[in-house]
C-alpha cells in the first residue's frame, strides 16, 4: 500500500511538532512517538495499493502547482474506542482540486472506508492515535488553545507503507 502525501512548511512542521511534543510531555499517546526519519505532519491525499514509476511521474507533474496555501483549523475526533486526533485542515479550491487530481493519476486508488471520494474526504493533520476515551479531554486540555494556523503545502511524497520508505515527488 502506498499514500500520497503533501508536507507543510517549516513554520508549520514547527509547530505540529511542538504540539505532538505537547501530548507526549502529557504522557499521551503522540506522533511524536513516532522517531523515524520519515515521520513527519503531512496530509494523506489518496491510497494506492502499487504506485508504478509512470504514475509517479503523472504525480510530479501534478504537484507542480505547489506550494499552495493551506490553513489549519481547529481539532477533530474520528474513532470511538481508539480514537485519532487530528488538526483540521480548512478545505479550499486549490487543496480539492489537487487531491481530485491526484486521485483520478492513481491506476489503483485505494478507499476502504470510501474517506477519499470527492465529497468525502476530511484533510488533516494527525497528532495523535490511539487515544482511550478517557484520554481525549487531557489531550484537548494539553492542546488548548489552537488558534488558527496559515501556511503553505510545500512537497510531495509517495509514502510505501510495506518497505516503511518514502520518496519525493517533486
Amino acid at each position: 500500500m502506498h499514500s500520497v502525501e503533501v508536507i507543510l512548511d517549516d513554520d508549520m512542521d514547527r509547530k505540529i511538532r511542538a504540539e505532538w511534543a505537547a501530548l507526549a510531555e502529557a504522557g499521551l499517546p503522540s506522533q511524536a512517538r513516532h522517531t523515524g526519519a520519515s515521520n513527519r505532519p503531512h496530509i494523506t491525499l489518496a491510497l494506492s495499493d502499487t504506485l508504478t514509476d509512470d504514475v509517479a511521474r503523472r504525480l510530479a507533474a501534478i504537484m507542480a502547482d505547489l506550494p499552495i496555501p493551506v490553513t489549519l483549523g481547529g481539532l477533530l475526533l474520528f474513532g470511538t474506542t481508539r480514537v485519532v486526533l487530528a488538526r483540521h485542515v480548512i478545505s479550499s479550491a486549490a487543496l480539492l482540486d489537487l487531491q481530485s487530481r491526484v486521485s483520478a493519476a492513481l491506476a489503483d486508488p485505494v478507499d476502504p472506508h470510501h474517506t477519499f471520494a470527492a465529497g468525502r474526504w476530511t484533510p488533516h493533520v494527525t497528532l495523535a492515535r490511539r487515544l482511550r476515551p478517557d484520554q481525549v479531554g487531557s489531550a484537548l486540555t494539553h492542546l488548548d488553545p489552537l488558534p488558527p494556523l496559515p501556511g503553505e503545502l510545500v512537497r510531495a511524497r509517495r509514502w510505501d507503507m510495506a518497505a516503511k520508505t518514502e520518496q519525493w515527488l517533486q
